[in-house]
């Protein structure tokens, strides 16, 4: 099984910054995607960020030359450092490893954060 611990979120006024932590249970090697959705109040969750274990990386339209997703291999942990934030960037950011070495039937591989709170607000 695969744990997700995230941190960092909080509230930024309109054109701050902050950074989100994603701290793995197992090795980091061992997860072949790892990433950041995010869900806004009555929306869907949607694509903020992927990055491979071999560092391909992929960001939803929205968020392209403000958000860098990265990671560090020696603990485990994946980034989200988020720039010129507005208040559209609002909502829950979930942390999301993909990992067919820990797949079974009950989690088809896919394992989620609980979640961290950004608000861009004035």
């Amino acid at each position: 099984q695969v744990q997700l611990v995230e941190s960092g979120g909080g509230l930024v006024q309109p054109g701050g910054s902050l950074r989100l932590s994603c701290a793995t249970s197992v090795n980091i090697f061992d997860i072949n995607q790892m990433g950041w959705y995010r869900q806004a109040p009555g929306k869907e969750r949607e694509l903020v960020a992927t990055i491979t274990r071999a560092n391909n990386i992929n960001y939803g339209n929205s968020v392209k030359g403000r958000f860098t997703i990265s990671k560090d291999n020696a603990k485990n942990t994946v980034f989200l450092q988020m720039n010129s934030l507005n208040p559209e960037d609002t909502g829950i950011y979930y942390c999301n490893a993909r990992s067919a070495l820990y797949e079974s039937a009950s989690n088809g591989g896919t394992f989620w954060g609980q979640g961290a709170r950004v608000t861009a607000s004035a």
